[in-house]
């Protein structure tokens, strides 16, 4: 059985207590399985003993060790782009809601980037057809996944260059049409609004720009870490991001909010508590105290009204303050933009974020392949 320690082999290896190995095991860390002879006892993977036991050996921080582990392991990795800490949102160490208050999407991009110049040089490509912004979005990512070069080995200016041109391409495809100016100036103007709308837009986008390793993002790093184009590591994070837990929570929100036009604010609230379930637009893992960057949104403008006394109304029945879906959603109502404005203002200003995270990998060269902890029918050891 030189695959498999007995419990005795695998404590002693590891010099822990069987209540510290069986912690192991139901972590996922260790793979036990019952014995041949006695069912009634396990048997555990000697190579994941072997794994833990250098680990301890070694004295390394669980830190250090999740940061290495991302080649086979666990998906941590180190990044230099976007923390929260102590409540709030930092983009290479400046709050992101101060540069809210005076940064275009383009500067945070190229501060996100790590740019030491502005990279962008307003060249208008050509535009997807359709009358639908969403499949636009979709059909310029993938028509620079399919033509772009992959981008290990190529120079940091010419990469942070190629970035400016999808992302500047990304924003016409959502407007429909090439344009002047700079990207929120471009999307004000496609949806109808004026210079205080124009502004409200770039602050959006801005608080949009990037949120750590979430899933869209960790999507985009993961194909940037095969050498993959710019373009698709944006488009991975694209279709990540579609998805209804994600850029999808915005039409939760509005369907949330219907309910609250028909029933009033206390009662579609106290039916979703009957039911236990969460209110769309409210409360965020990261922020006990509130998510900073929809307050620094919501702060910019007057909500339409029943917005101000739903959130008024959730505060008062269950201390939840509101998130950045809730505050979007209430700027596109507020300027009365169309109902998939919040996913289209979503993708634009993320794709900035993600495009960071893709440069980011790139630079590290190393390929992310995490290990799955498997829960399947036990492997036949005859075969």
């Amino acid at each position: 059985m030189t695959d498999w320690l007995t419990a005795k082999q695998a404590m002693e290896a590891l010099g822990v207590r069987p209540q510290t190995l069986y912690a192991y095991v139901s972590r996922g860390r260790v793979e036990a399985r019952a014995r041949d002879d006695d069912p009634r006892k396990s048997v555990y993977r000697a190579a994941d003993i072997e794994r833990l036991a250098r680990r301890k050996a070694r004295g390394r921080a669980a830190a250090a060790v999740a940061e290495e582990a991302i080649a086979w392991g666990e998906p941590v990795l180190p990044s230099a782009i976007t923390t929260v800490s102590h409540g709030r949102l930092y983009y290479r160490g400046e709050d992101a809601a101060a540069l809210a208050g005076r940064e275009t999407l383009e500067a945070v991009a190229a501060r996100l980037w790590g740019a030491a110049v502005d990279p962008f040089d307003r060249r208008p490509g050509p535009i997807p057809d359709g009358r639908d912004p969403r499949a636009r979005m979709f059909a310029s990512l993938a028509a620079r996944a399919a033509a772009d070069p992959p981008a290990r080995r190529r120079a940091p200016d010419v990469l942070h260059a190629e970035a400016a041109s999808l992302l500047d391409g990304l924003a016409d495809a959502v407007a429909g049409a090439p344009g002047v100016g700079r990207i929120h100036q471009r999307l004000a103007r496609s949806g109808g609004c004026g210079e205080d709308g124009a502004d409200l837009i770039r602050r959006a986008l801005v608080l949009l720009a990037d949120h750590e390793l979430n899933a869209s993002t960790f999507a985009a790093r993961v194909a940037a870490s095969t050498g993959a184009s710019l373009a698709a590591a944006a488009l991975a994070g694209l279709a990540a991001l579609s998805g209804p837990l994600h850029g999808g929570m915005a039409a939760r929100v509005q369907a949330f909010m219907d309910e609250v036009s028909r029933r009033g604010p206390h009662r579609a609230i106290a039916a979703r508590q009957d039911q236990a379930l969460p209110i769309p637009g409210f409360g965020h893992p990261l922020y006990p105290e509130g998510d900073p960057c929809a307050r620094a949104l919501l702060d910019a403008f007057a909500p339409p009204p029943l917005f101000a006394e739903t959130e008024a109304a959730v505060a008062a029945l269950t201390g939840e303050p509101p998130n950045i879906d809730f505050a979007l959603t209430a700027l596109a109502e507020r300027l009365d933009l169309p109902p998939e404005a919040p996913f289209l203002l979503f993708a634009t200003g993320r794709c900035a974020g993600w495009l960071a995270h893709a440069l980011e990998q790139v630079a590290a060269g190393r390929l992310i392949r995490p290990r799955a902890r498997y829960v399947g029918p036990a492997p036949d050891s005859a075969a």
